[in-house]
């Protein structure tokens, strides 16, 4: 263990010092009157609730899991550290959820009333919110990360132990004569695992959040804007308090669990990318992603003391440009630091142009994201003129401004990739250019930190802008939390398009890294013998290209070329069980918003109050009742595809549902967020705006808003969950790999395959 290696831990407590300053920070700004305290209030109590029920669902799932993990680590078929490293995961990930929406829920009626004073005061309160979220992801993550590895390394991984072995509770943790090289793979595969649990919760969070909360905004937008012409958040609407809970479960709990585990699989999966490498640098290699990742961290700090607008008339653009003087900024210093480090020795100069490939990919992506999604550019605009003409033409024209936005992204994906691969040397070390892809997801995520910062502001600008509404405040109150909200719509979006391009390079590290667990399984199972007819002597020396050759990995292979198939089906039929699950309970909102209206007298003249709660438990039970099967889909579908087509059909699953899933999840994201600003475009007086001058409903307001319930959905249940579901299949994949290596040629030789 290097002495550079402690930046890593150092860093993480930075970051969990900083978060836990600019949390106290925030309670300490004034909560505003007592109507404002009351309604967030109502707010954290609804979604509290929920995280607590769901994660009463989540650790029932665990059990079963941990119970099937230590089962086959008693049988000899999986790594024992697999069952406590799946709950570490997990329990990090469903914490990260839990700070980051308690900080939300408590920042919204301060945000509103920051507002009061200015834009820039609200904007520094909301901002500052969102960044204990990011500070706690990156945080947390990191130092989940260190803690593995320095047990790992200094009480399992001994020189007693690895020249005589280790054994547990009949388990063998180390095996005798260990080699220095063996105990750098075997340290980074088993930090890989927890990486499973990391993404199991994430995917419950993010599609039970994503359904909670696009039940409630369509049940809110299309019985209270569209049929009773009421504004959003309007306090005599039964669904607002729902649809301001649902913002935290989805946006704020779901994405702080999706990007950390975006964060650890690309750092985990590129230390094992590391040690397969081997020579004499491997302890480098192993430890160089963890290094970058806490340089990335201490400077999204500095990034976030940038943030700051001079303007309270801004526009969105100069809105978004105090947003990218952090982001852009901590990127430079990034790119400085690497530098320092490559004069150390530490990295060579083909990992720090691997590192720039996938900053500029994510910058890249996320310029493209805003062109398409702000109501700034054309793409948006167009959406709104087309309005003019009805919702369908409204849905026709969001569906191919989705489509069209796919395309920079993809060739960005591209470009990044081959860079990645050639800097580091891929073209004539293929592991070393494998090594190269995973830095570059590293490097996209090494500024998670400030990343999603600007991504767990946005649900807090909208929630205080309910709040604005529900508590009466003055106009200009709510004009100021609504240029916060538009500028938060666009940031999720490019916080969306940082997380669907980060998952695609590190799934794409991740099927490497499949291969090497396969390869490490294979040559156990051998021992001095055989096994699936090869050696352990022969495959021990081999590259990972070379390893390929022996299992026939080509699209001409009808195992791996079914497994391309299932993977491209596995990205639709997700999102449609997802998308129906949102169609269910929107359902059963819109019923029981147009029951209050027609049952509970006064409640238009604002003389009856609504029932907000019985609208927070149909959202609550629907999310819960509905986000199990999506869920366990992911699980059940890698280690069916491997038994049946072993490894050849396990490579092609994941390939088909990571490429498909990547455009597909890019499509989703950035239509929805198209829609939605679109909508808002005309909210602030274009077209016509909200009202016509005889004071009745303007249609063309309801053409965009009958789009944005379309587009709700796919922004924020579909789309985002895409990105989980195509790693989470990589981790169990790799989880499951020694049971599915073990047992699968037996089902194949049962089906005559053999």
């Amino acid at each position: 263990m290097t002495a550079l290696w402690y930046i890593a831990p150092f860093a993480s407590l930075v970051a969990l010092v900083v978060a836990a300053i600019f949390f106290k920070s925030m309670k300490r700004s004034d909560a505003g009157n007592e109507r404002m305290v009351e309604i967030a209030g109502y707010v954290r109590q609804g979604a509290m609730a929920y995280l607590f029920r769901q994660y009463k669902i989540v650790s029932l799932v665990f059990v079963v899991l941990f119970a099937i993990f230590a089962a086959l680590a008693a049988m000899g078929v999986q790594n024992p550290f697999v069952p406590v490293a799946f709950l570490t995961g997990g329990f990090f990930s469903g914490l990260c959820g839990y700070i980051g929406m308690k900080t939300a829920t408590h920042a919204s009626s301060r945000t509103a009333q920051a507002c009061r004073s200015s834009l820039n005061r609200g904007l520094q309160v909301a901002f500052r919110s969102g960044a204990v979220m990011g500070l706690v992801v990156v945080g947390l993550g990191l130092l989940d990360i260190c803690a593995w590895y320095f047990i790992l390394d200094k009480f399992v991984y001994t020189d007693a132990h690895m020249a005589s072995g280790l054994t547990l509770f009949g388990l063998q943790l180390v095996e005798p004569g260990c080699t220095f090289a063996a105990k750098m793979t075997h340290i980074t595969t088993t930090m890989l695992t927890f990486g499973m649990g990391a993404s199991m919760q994430a995917l419950f969070a993010r599609v039970g959040g994503g359904i909670y909360t696009k039940a409630a905004d369509v049940g809110a937008d299309l019985v209270g804007k569209v049929e009773a012409g009421i504004p959003e958040d309007d306090p005599r609407n039964p669904a607002t308090i729902a649809d301001n809970v649902g913002d935290n479960v989805g946006d704020v709990a779901g994405m702080g669990a999706d990007l950390y585990e975006s964060y650890c699989g690309s750092i985990l999966a590129t230390a094992a990318l590391g040690a397969s490498l081997g020579g004499a640098d491997v302890l480098k290699q192993v430890t160089a992603p963890m290094i970058v990742a806490g340089l990335g961290t201490v400077l999204s700090v500095a990034g976030m003391l940038m943030v700051r607008c001079k303007n309270d008339n801004a526009t969105q653009k100069e809105l978004l440009r105090s947003l990218l003087t952090g982001t852009l900024g901590s990127s430079v210093l990034i790119l400085l630091a690497l530098v320092g480090l490559h004069f150390t020795g530490f990295i060579s100069w083909g990992v720090f142009g691997s590192v720039v490939a996938g900053l500029v990919s994510g910058v890249v992506i996320g310029q493209a994201t805003e062109y398409y999604t702000s109501d700034d550019y054309g793409p948006t605009r167009g959406i709104a003129g087309q309005a003019v003409m009805g919702p369908a033409t409204t849905i026709i024209d969001g569906l191919a401004t989705g489509m069209y936005s796919a395309g920079i992204p993809v060739v960005t994906i591209c470009a990044g990739i081959l860079c990645a691969f050639g800097f580091s040397g891929g073209f004539t070390n293929f592991t070393s250019g494998l090594y190269g892809i995973g830095f570059a997801a590293v490097g996209m995520l090494s500024t998670l930190g400030i990343t999603l910062a600007t991504d767990a502001y946005g649900p807090i600008a909208d929630n205080a802008g309910g709040n604005a509404e529900m508590s009466a405040l003055p106009a200009e109150v709510r004009q100021r939390t609504d240029a916060l909200d538009s500028l938060g719509n666009t940031t999720a979006a490019t916080g969306k398009g940082f997380a669907i391009g980060s998952a695609a390079l590190t799934a794409l590290a991740l099927l490497a890294s499949y291969l090497e667990e396969a390869k490490l399984w294979i040559v156990k199972f051998a021992g001095d013998g055989t096994f699936m007819g090869l050696k352990a002597a022969d495959i021990l020396p081999q590259s990972l290209d070379k390893f390929m050759q022996n299992f026939d990995l080509t699209v001409m292979n009808p195992l791996m070329l079914c497994g391309l198939f299932i993977g491209a089906m596995m990205a639709y039929v997700f999102c449609a069980m997802t998308m129906k699950a949102v169609g269910r309970a929107a359902g059963s909102m819109v019923e029981e918003v147009r029951r209050q209206f027609k049952e509970i007298p006064g409640i238009m003249e604002g003389k009856g109050t609504p029932d907000y709660a019985r609208c927070v438990a149909i959202s609550t039970a629907g999310a819960q009742r509905e986000m199990i099967v999506p869920s366990l889909l992911a699980v059940v579908v890698p280690v069916i595809t491997g038994l049946v087509l072993g490894i050849p059909g396990v490579l092609g699953l994941l390939a088909g549902g990571m490429v498909c899933g990547f455009v597909l999840a890019t499509m989703l994201n950035n239509a929805g967020g198209a829609w939605d600003n679109a909508k808002k475009f005309i909210e602030k007086g274009a077209h016509g705006g909200k009202k016509l001058p005889d004071g009745s409903k303007n249609p063309v307001h309801g053409a965009a808003v009958i789009g944005d319930t379309v587009g709700d959905p796919c922004k924020d249940t579909c789309g985002p969950s895409l990105n989980i579901l195509i790693k989470l299949m990589s981790m169990v994949s790799i989880v499951f790999a020694p049971a599915v290596i073990r047992y699968a040629p037996v089902v194949q030789g049962w089906l005559g395959f053999k």
